[in-house]
């Protein structure tokens, strides 16, 4: 990722997938809803807001990353572009193990 085109937004929302209500993360920018771990396509580059797709990116995959954290390999159900984000500390780790047992990569 090219960190000069990282905006770092860390706000609340509710989740359009699961109706969550999900809290900033405090240490970074919050991108997907910890429960269900699906975000919407709302960004060309993270953070920026400017994709106007709206499409829900679903979980489809789990890869390593470092240090113990992994990258959640998303697909938007809209336009099919996918996209990788990072775990959070927070995130549902029975979620990410059922999709790292299941995955649904069809490209």
């Amino acid at each position: 990722m090219d960190v000069a085109k990282f905006t770092m937004i860390d706000e609340r929302f509710k989740c359009l997938v699961c109706g969550r209500n999900v809290e900033p993360l405090g240490y970074t920018a919050r991108d997907h809803c910890p429960y269900c771990l699906c975000s919407v396509h709302v960004d060309n580059n993270p953070g920026d807001r400017l994709c106007d797709c709206m499409g829900v990116l679903e979980p489809v995959g789990i890869e390593p990353f470092k240090k113990g954290k992994y990258k959640i390999l998303y697909k938007c159900n809209k336009c099919s572009m996918l996209k990788k984000n990072i775990t959070a500390k927070d995130d549902d780790m029975d979620k990410i193990i059922d999709i790292m047992s299941h995955p649904n990569i069809e490209v």
